[in-house]
């Protein structure tokens, strides 16, 4: 395992991150970063001995959280913000189908499995409705269940 991320890099977190207990002096589900926000790099570890960890410094919030490596990309790369990420839960805005096929009817409830910030045509997301498999949904046919969209 070799870190992506080096000392001193900066890095953009790529998803809400909550307390999950680990980090003291706030409760547990805590919001502690905001998806999109900005932080340096201040230790490289491992977890289990098969994650590699990062301590990054958020100066604007001025908290120093872990992150996994899939959890970040550089600051200077292009940010996508998006509405939903992974294991929010969402509606069907309109009944989604495959060849004219309705596959989901409007209002079907939803699992986000995988957000697809460089899809054609905007953001998309790897949706897991009731069924076997999950379909590619664009946002624009989502809405969401308790998600704060100002984030």
């Amino acid at each position: 395992m070799r870190p992506a991320f080096e000392f001193g890099a900066e890095v953009r977190v790529l998803r809400n991150v909550r307390n999950d207990g680990t980090y003291p002096g706030l409760a547990t589900g805590t919001l502690l970063l905001r998806r999109g926000s900005v932080g340096f790099v201040r230790d490289v570890g491992t977890f289990l001995q098969d994650q590699i960890i990062y301590s990054v410094h958020f100066l604007d919030e001025d908290r120093v959280v872990g992150c996994r490596e899939e959890e970040l990309q550089p600051a200077a790369d292009p940010w996508v913000p998006s509405r939903f990420e992974f294991r929010d839960r969402v509606t069907a805005r309109i009944p989604l189908g495959i060849a004219g096929k309705v596959l989901v009817e409007r209002g079907a409830a939803g699992e986000v499995l995988k957000v697809i910030r460089d899809a054609p045509g905007g953001v998309a997301y790897h949706v897991w409705f009731e069924g076997p498999n999950p379909l590619q949904v664009p946002e624009s046919a989502l809405d969401g269940v308790g998600v704060d969209d100002g984030l």
